[in-house]
C-alpha cells in the first residue's frame, strides 16, 4: 500500500509535468502565430511584374509557379496571339507570319490587345519594347497602380538552341516542358491534364536565330528603362529551375527599390 508523503510526491511531481507542457505548448502557439505572421509579411498583397528574357529563357517555366503560389492571372502576349492564331482570327493569320519569321508584332496591336485584359488582371506578360513599357505605365497610373518588379532571366544565347529545340507546350495553360531536361511523366502529355502536347511552329533554330536578333535590338532596352525606374532585378537563367524560383521568391520578399531620379522628382514636383 503507497505510503502518503509517495502520494504527495507524485502529484507534486505530476503537477511539475503540467506546468511544462503548458510553458510549451504556449511557446509552440507563440511560434506558430510568428510564423504565420511572417509568412504574411513576405508575400505581397498584390504582385504586378514582368519577366523578360531571350526565347528559351525560362519565363514559361516559371510564369506558371508566380501565377499558383500568389493566385494572380497571367497574361503573355505571345500565349494570346497563339489563341487568334488558333482561331484564325484577321489579327492571327497576319501574326502568324510575323511569328514563324521570327519577328515581333507591331506595338499598337500588342498595346490595345493588352488593354483590354488591365481590369481583370495582376500580373503580365508585356512589354516587350521601350515605347510598350511607357504605354502600361500610362494605363497603369490611370488606374493608380505600379509594377512592383521587372525580373531579368539572363542567360548566353548559345545555351538557347537546345533549350528552344526541345521545348514542349500546353496550349490551353501555357504549361512549359522540355523533352530533355523537364520531360512530362507521359511522352507528349500534360502532367495535369493529360491533353496533348505541342511544339510551337517557331520553335526551331532557324526562327530563333532571327527572334534573339529580335530581342536584342527591340526587348533588350527595356532592361534600362526598368533600372532607372529602380524595379529591375537579374536572375542566371541557366540554373535549375529550382533555383531560380528560389531567387525569384527571394526578390518577391524585398520591397521595390525607388530610383534616385523618382525621389527627385518628388521631391521638388509641386
Amino acid at each position: 500500500m503507497a505510503r502518503a508523503d509517495d502520494i504527495d510526491q507524485l502529484k507534486t511531481l505530476v503537477a511539475s509535468m503540467q506546468n511544462r507542457i503548458d510553458v510549451l505548448e504556449r511557446l509552440n502557439e507563440q511560434n506558430e502565430q510568428n510564423l504565420q505572421l511572417h509568412k504574411t509579411k513576405s508575400i505581397p498583397k498584390e504582385l504586378r511584374m514582368i519577366l523578360i528574357g531571350p526565347p528559351g529563357a525560362g519565363k514559361g517555366t516559371q510564369a506558371p509557379k508566380i501565377k499558383e503560389k500568389f493566385c494572380i492571372c497571367h497574361l503573355a502576349t505571345g500565349d494570346m496571339l497563339r489563341s487568334q492564331v488558333a482561331r484564325k482570327t484577321a489579327l492571327g493569320i497576319e501574326a502568324k507570319k510575323i511569328m514563324d519569321a521570327g519577328g515581333l508584332v507591331g506595338d499598337d496591336i500588342m498595346v490595345n490587345m493588352i488593354k483590354s485584359e488591365l481590369t481583370s488582371n495582376k500580373e503580365y506578360g508585356f512589354p516587350r519594347t521601350v515605347p510598350q513599357a511607357e504605354r502600361l505605365d500610362e494605363m497603369l497610373a490611370v488606374r493608380k497602380e505600379k509594377l512592383n518588379h521587372a525580373v531579368e532571366l539572363q542567360i548566353d544565347d548559345s545555351l538557347l538552341v537546345s533549350r528552344v529545340t526541345g521545348r514542349l507546350i500546353h496550349p490551353d495553360s501555357g504549361r512549359s516542358y522540355h523533352r530533355e531536361f523537364n520531360p512530362p511523366k507521359v511522352a507528349m502529355k500534360d502532367d495535369i491534364t493529360g491533353e496533348p502536347l505541342i511544339q510551337r511552329s517557331d520553335d526551331n533554330a532557324a526562327a530563333l536565330s532571327t527572334r534573339l536578333s529580335t530581342y536584342h535590338k527591340q526587348t533588350a532596352p527595356v532592361v534600362n528603362y526598368y533600372k532607372k525606374h529602380g524595379i529591375w532585378a537579374p536572375i542566371d537563367a541557366s540554373q535549375k529551375p529550382e533555383l531560380v524560383w528560389q531567387s525569384l521568391s527571394a526578390i518577391f520578399a524585398e520591397k521595390p527599390r525607388e530610383s534616385v531620379l523618382s525621389k527627385i522628382k518628388e521631391k521638388f514636383s509641386y
